[in-house]
């Protein structure tokens, strides 16, 4: 007698964490255990950091690094055993702060406890070499570079505890790494692309999330909403584009639109590669560099941030980089396109500058259709003018 069997399909297997585990320092506690422990009022951008450490985002660390990971990451583009990794994620302190702090520090944002770095080590920040390997300038309009400056010359290391996950002001569309992980596994995709951003997005950008969904089965939206340059479109604003452009033009079921609480640093290739590094950890199997990625000014050549993973194997990234070129809208052609697949010159182009786009919206001025879809332009003007 032949017995039929149903086949069933083979679970959903992601690319494993950096580090091979998903670090995880969330702990809900009373912070009346630690009284009497020091403390020190940390920032935005070093909240931010606690965060990405404590939920794994910025796997394998599992804590402000230490001097030996500081130099080899800053010299090496990885940390001390080898493993790739490109930006300090460090605590810095003035050096009067530095000398009062010791064993288990309660980190407050706002007085309020939010979680706690056992100080294992305390070293000296270099400053002018950290500027210029890893910003590649120590100019201090560089705004990283400035960032840089204005903190403290001495750095605290050790592992780090997170009280609560702070879901912000997009309670929504917060998810830890483990969250997105089990979205990825709920949807059953076998491979997603994770795209990087903190402009609005426009019909380029649209381009590019299509055309990877050609290839993998689902995309993973996932804007930076941490802290980023005044003059930067205000996160509120982006994540309200984000959500008209998602409900009317993209795949429900092939799309998830998640924030990334990460704060901005502006170091162009040197960021690109967190960028992809920390998106591996979210589950994605592929990640997008376009052009000028995590750029500022006149930095970083066009595709800088592209040609540097070639300083690691694919195993090592243990993440699929799909490299794109500058992608813009042709009037002859009368599509979207790329310098690939367009034959006509810079006349035929419709290209608007981040700076020329503002004007037009400061204005009241309507925004191409082939520039950006008109549900986004109703949006940034409406937050432009209430701005003005």
């Amino acid at each position: 007698m032949t017995i039929l069997t149903t086949p069933t399909a083979s679970p959903i297997v992601l690319p494993a964490p950096l580090g091979g585990t998903l670090v995880q320092r969330v702990r809900h506690v009373d912070p009346a255990e630690y009284a009497g422990r020091p403390r020190l009022e940390i920032g935005d951008r070093t909240h931010a950091d606690l965060e990405m450490l404590a939920t794994g985002a910025y796997s394998p660390l599992t804590g402000f690094v230490g001097e030996a990971d500081y130099l080899s990451v800053i010299e090496h583009l990885r940390l001390a055993d080898g493993t790739p990794w490109s930006l300090p994620i460090t605590l810095p302190v003035m050096p009067e702060q530095a000398e009062g702090l010791s064993g288990t520090v309660v980190l407050t944002r706002g007085g309020e406890a939010v979680g706690l770095v056992e100080v294992q080590e305390k070293y000296r920040a270099r400053k002018a070499f950290e500027a210029r390997e890893v910003y590649r300038t120590e100019d201090a309009a560089h705004p990283g570079v400035a960032a840089l400056y204005a903190q403290g010359d001495v750095n605290l290391a050790g592992p780090v505890t997170l009280f609560d996950v702070p879901r912000g002001a997009f309670p929504r569309h917060h998810r830890t790494p483990a969250e997105v992980r089990a979205v990825i596994e709920a949807r059953g995709w076998r491979s997603t692309v994770a795209f990087q951003t903190r402009n609005p997005i426009h019909r380029a950008h649209e381009y590019l999330h299509k055309v990877a969904l050609e290839l993998v089965d689902g995309l993973l939206l996932h804007p930076l909403v941490g802290t980023t340059k005044g003059d930067d479109v205000p996160a509120e604003t982006r994540v309200e584009a984000y959500e008209v452009l998602l409900d009317g033009y993209y795949p429900q079921a092939r799309t998830l639109l998640s924030v990334y609480p990460a704060a901005m640093r502006y170091a162009g290739p040197r960021e690109a590669i967190t960028h992809a590094l920390s998106r591996r950890n979210y589950g994605a199997t592929h990640f997008i560099v376009g052009r000028d990625h995590a750029g500022v000014g006149s930095y970083y050549g066009t595709y800088d941030a592209q040609e540097i993973f070639g300083a690691f194997t694919r195993e090592e990234l243990g993440i699929q980089i799909l490299k794109f070129e500058h992608t813009f809208y042709c009037k002859t052609c009368g599509q979207l396109v790329s310098p690939r697949t367009c034959p006509h010159d810079a006349s035929h182009h419709l290209v608007l500058s981040g700076t020329k786009v503002r004007e037009k919206l400061r204005a009241g001025e309507n925004l191409p259709p082939e520039f950006t879809r008109p549900p986004v332009a109703e949006v940034l003007r409406k937050a432009y003018a209430a701005q003005d």
